[in-house]
């Protein structure tokens, strides 16, 4: 059991500032609540009269629908909104949008952009929690946090353990929360791409950068994949789609020259 039982913060922005106890917290009661969904009833009343809004400024199905049915098997009210149906295309600001959703009453705002920092603009400006499910360039600490619980749930204590991301570091917000909350559970962390996906800070961060991809996952007890984001590029990053998966491919051949196989988490 974690030492705290009460959460520190009072949003999830990303988890560059959270503390590593809420952390420990969070990951302990994930476990509890994972048991929930093998139940003939998948419903509990943790959050019974909590009402919760999901703002989509950015299209993601996978992110929207997991966050809802999460907050339905929790009992929460859910409201839904996306900006492609929604007044933001007749001129109205961000905070016009939130400040008529929270005079419904809204306790917590779940907010996807495509602009960096929103989230932390709207936590400055209203009175309701906010979740970040992805800013940007910056962070999307829900999905580090459930790549961490994997972790933790495959290989146990992540103290320790060496952790290569790989791949798309430039443009991923998974990576910087990745980095951030692994080193938060005592996990080394190291990145392993090409040089032109690599931010030129990242040492700043107590990171390692391997680049070899095949000196990386030696090292590594874990290895988490990342996709490359096309859709973030304005110019040719690496010469062909070909050449990039011969360097830095996970394939079946990569891997049977290894002495110990990580765990691969891959997109």
């Amino acid at each position: 059991m974690p030492r705290n039982t009460k959460l520190q913060s009072r949003h999830l922005l990303g988890l560059q500032h959270v503390p590593a106890d809420d952390l420990h917290l969070i990951l302990h009661w994930a476990g509890h609540f994972k048991e929930v969904i093998n139940r003939p009833i998948k419903r509990v009343p943790s959050l019974r009269d909590i009402t919760i809004a999901n703002l989509f400024f950015e299209n993601s199905t996978r992110t929207r629908l997991s966050f809802e049915l999460a907050e339905k098997r929790l009992s929460a009210d859910v409201v839904n909104f996306a900006a492609s149906n929604s007044s933001v295309k007749k001129g109205e600001t961000l905070t016009d949008t939130v400040n008529n959703i929270l005079a419904m009453k809204v306790d917590v705002v779940v907010i996807r952009h495509a602009d960096a920092g929103v989230p932390q603009f709207l936590a400055d400006r209203v009175p309701a929690h906010i979740v970040n499910a992805g800013d940007g360039t910056h962070e999307h600490p829900t999905q580090a946090l459930l790549d961490a619980f994997t972790m933790q749930e495959r290989i146990g204590s992540l103290e320790g353990k060496n952790i290569v991301i790989v791949g798309d570091i430039l443009h991923s917000r998974v990576a910087l929360s990745n980095i951030f909350g692994l080193q938060k559970l005592g996990a080394n962390v190291a990145v392993s791409g090409p040089s032109t996906l690599i931010p030129r800070a990242i040492h700043e961060l107590g990171v390692e950068v391997i680049p070899n991809v095949d000196d990386a996952l030696a090292w590594a007890d874990v290895a988490n994949v990342l996709r490359v984001q096309h859709e973030r590029m304005d110019r040719a990053f690496f010469p062909s789609i070909r050449e990039y998966h011969n360097r830095y491919g996970i394939t079946m051949d990569r891997l049977k020259r290894l002495e110990k196989i990580p765990l691969i988490m891959h997109p």
